[in-house]
């Protein structure tokens, strides 16, 4: 169970990484995009690291609104739930 559970967290952070990549690459050729709630929506499954790390590596939706807000969001709230699974698990 904890081998599939990193397996996701590796696969969805990699493929969110790859997205925004593709995405800037789109960007800068002018292509169409791929939407943000589809790069929202990784994010949501697990891939909130991945696409931080993305923003800053590719330089990429860094100052986009609401995007920015929504994505720090996203972050705070899986940030707050596995603090409190920790201490749930700390506290058996």
């Amino acid at each position: 169970m904890l081998a599939a559970l990193l397996a996701w967290i590796v696969g969805v952070n990699l493929w969110t990484m790859l997205r925004f990549q593709e995405d800037k690459r789109r960007a800068a050729a002018g292509a169409r995009r791929i939407p943000e709630a589809r790069l929202l929506r990784l994010a949501l499954l697990g891939g909130t690291p991945g696409a931080l790390a993305a923003r800053r590596l590719f330089r990429h939706k860094t100052r986009k609104q609401p995007f920015s807000t929504q994505l720090l969001l996203i972050a705070a709230v899986q940030l707050a739930v596995a603090i409190g699974l920790l201490v749930l698990w700390l506290g058996k």
